[in-house]
């Protein structure tokens, strides 16, 4: 009940810069973009038929803003190549891509409110088009050694190859620069042009290494949710729910890097697997035809697949020479393979081991840099320059990663085959299959959908941070500029406040409602500090103090970035004076400290100075500086992603109340650590 009250009360404050009020017109786009420009959050766009951003034009789209197109009407975006756009969402104001019926759902025309509904394909999506090296062989003219010639048109768009050049991507600029696109949530789309022509959530053709992509949201598409042909473009912190077909799809050639992501497979319209019910978590293509280059070589960490238990089809999907490198991720509830050899793609494509290529055994057992020499390689550069996503281990693997109730009788067959489950790989197949056992805090999944071939079990609750086998992990991505160093499995850090908060469609429609900053600890109840004369609290709380109410008891709400944490201590004494303590350490046996426990060590901060009121302390309230401004201003600047330790000293002025030598009138709350 707390983070369902906790997150009324942030969608109520930040986003209220969001609603129809705040928005001045519905402007109706229906030309192309030829020349730079920005769309402002006081009005709404309206795509009413495939807009293209022409070569040489920018568009922006400032925080905020909305992009409602009329149901069916078949609106879409596409940036064609030679052109950039820059989506600049932020947490607190995302850039929301829908339909005009999704909005319909709104409370008072506000993105963060909504009702989940079983749809897609009601308007049509988000194409890039860049110019870094793609590997298509249907196109008359490409050849099979990589080259800025090589070229591809782009799947789903109206327009026809070869009658207009800006359905195209693909060139030999690995550092193209088509923009960046943060926080921004695409729901309810993928437009079904033909029979495998289909748009999906976000697709990338040929887009290079000097692109921003982080913090994308996709509900409820009609195809897959993120497909990315060729290019080296890095992705982080990807959300996505519902897909109609793959969640992560990858082909012809992409050499880029990802991280932090959260796929969770179950349908958007009951149809058949791929056209509305999920297909895999992952699917790797690696080139056309599978002897070409640039070839899939990646290395992916951090990511969370909760699959369906009684979807047949597999976790990850390996096609045509794909490498790829999975570490510290969470694989669970799958009814499928978790690694599914599928070899070719289905589009009249070879397999592993075609033309001298290596076999899908020596794949997994050949190091990253000892690669033989192939007679289409890149004729320029290095392989270390050309193929630089992975530094380490063989160019297939699974490391460092957690297995949870994946329960096909074949779910472990290939993975055990190539060596996924050796000692050295330091993966864990946690054997039980009870909740209490899950690699993730809470799950809770809804009623059985009828669909073809199975029943789908839709995922309506998740607190996706980790537990059991995930809290830790042996190894932590590379500290390279792109990657974050975290030491455990899958995508949120234990401990820390769910990047999906405040911004997504499943914080909405209230799939993912935990938006606590951090998590209390220190516990003066007995569970697991006793207090200096037997005066234990009541649970979740610090001692006892002389008004019996069952100790003070601190808790926080807000964001960490940007920073609007609010701590809040209650059950003090009545007009006690308070002081906010932080810490950049912990004790984890605890000291005496007055009448209470403290836990927070290190260098200590008096960040506030109050009196209670009504035994209620928050902070920072009114002119306050926030506490990461605090924090700095008494020389202890917040790094992001460092943790803080929180506890609230007060005074408790009854002398006879707790005994102990030596005697003391105050006491300490419990205790509350927050990652920044």
């Amino acid at each position: 009940m707390r983070s369902v009250i906790q997150r009324t009360a942030i969608v109520a404050v930040a986003g209220m810069g969001l609603t129809t009020a705040a928005r001045a017109a519905d402007i109706l786009v229906n030309s192309n973009i030829a020349v730079s420009t920005t769309w402002t959050s006081n009005n709404t766009y309206n795509l009413q038929q495939q807009i293209y951003v022409l070569p040489g034009a920018t568009l922006t789209i400032d925080a905020g803003t909305v992009v409602s197109s009329d149901t069916n009407v078949g609106g879409s975006l596409a940036v064609c190549r030679g052109a950039q756009i820059f989506v600049n969402g932020t947490r607190t104001n995302p850039v929301i891509f829908t339909s005009k019926a999704d909005e319909a759902t709104w409370v008072a025309g506000n993105p963060k409110t909504g009702t989940w509904r079983p749809a897609c394909n009601e308007w049509g999506n988000l194409t890039i088009m860049g110019n870094a090296y793609i590997s298509e062989n249907a196109i008359a003219g490409n050849t099979s050694v990589p080259s800025g010639s090589n070229v591809g048109a782009m799947e789903g768009l109206v327009a026809a190859f070869p009658g207009d050049p800006n359905v195209l991507y693909g060139g030999g600029n690995d550092d193209d620069d088509s923009g960046s696109i943060t926080y921004v949530s695409l729901r309810y789309g993928g437009k079904v042009v033909a029979l495998n022509n289909e748009l999906n959530g976000l697709s990338l053709g040929g887009i290079g290494r000097n692109t921003d992509i982080h913090h994308v949201d996709i509900m409820n598409n009609v195809d897959d949710g993120i497909e990315i042909w060729g290019g080296t473009v890095n992705l982080k912190y990807l959300n996505i729910w519902n897909i109609g077909d793959d969640a992560f799809d990858v082909d012809q050639g992409w050499r880029g890097k990802a991280q932090f992501g959260l796929l969770v497979k179950g349908y958007s319209v009951v149809a058949a697997t791929g056209s509305g019910v999920g297909d895999h978590d992952f699917e790797t293509d690696g080139a056309e035809d599978s002897d070409w280059q640039p070839v899939t070589t990646t290395s992916i960490y951090n990511f969370t697949c909760i699959g369906q238990p009684l979807n047949p089809r597999g976790s990850t999907a390996w096609r045509d020479n794909a490498r790829v490198q999975y570490h510290n991720c969470i694989f669970m509830d799958g009814g499928g393979e978790v690694v599914k050899f599928d070899n070719v793609d289905g589009d009249g494509q070879h397999g592993y081991g075609f033309n001298g290529t290596l076999s899908w055994n020596d794949t997994w057992t050949t190091a990253y840099n000892a690669v033989p020499p192939m007679p289409n390689d890149f004729t320029t550069g290095s392989y270390a320059t050309n193929y630089p996503a992975q530094t380490s281990g063989n160019l297939a693997e699974i490391t460092d990663s957690v297995f949870f109730r994946n329960v096909n009788a074949n779910a472990y067959t290939e993975a055990t085959a190539r060596g996924v489950f050796a000692p050295a790989e330091n993966n864990v197949i946690t054997p039980g299959v009870l909740d209490a056992d899950a690699p993730v805090t809470l799950l809770t999944r809804g009623a059985a959908v009828a669909a073809p071939g199975y029943n789908v079990l839709p995922v309506i609750a998740l607190d996706p941070r980790p537990a059991n086998a995930a809290l830790v992990s042996v190894g932590a991505a590379p500290n390279d500029g792109f990657y974050t160093p975290a030491m455990y499995r899958g995508a949120f850090a234990p401990g820390a406040q769910s990047w999906l908060c405040n911004w997504t469609a499943s914080f909405a429609f209230g799939f993912t409602t935990q938006c606590d900053p951090g998590v209390p600890f220190c516990f003066g109840d007995g569970t697991g500090h006793a207090c200096p004369c037997g005066n234990n609290g009541a649970p979740g709380h610090g001692c006892e103090n002389s008004s019996t109410t069952g100790g003070a008891q601190l808790t926080a709400a807000g964001i960490t970035s940007p920073d609007s944490v609010v701590l809040t201590s209650s059950f003090e004494k009545p007009t006690a004076f308070s002081v906010v303590l932080q810490g950049p350490a912990t004790l984890p046996a605890g000291v005496f400290y007055g009448d209470g426990v403290r836990c927070v060590g290190g260098s200590l901060k008096r960040l506030y100075t109050k009196a209670a009121v009504g035994g209620v302390v928050s902070a920072p309230t009114g002119s306050d500086p926030l506490i990461t401004v605090r924090s700095a201003a008494l020389g202890d600047p917040i790094a992001p992603g460092s943790t803080r330790y929180y506890q609230v000293w007060y005074r408790d002025p009854v002398p006879a109340f707790c005994s102990h030598p030596p005697s003391d009138t105050s006491n300490v709350s419990n205790g509350y650590a927050i990652v920044w």
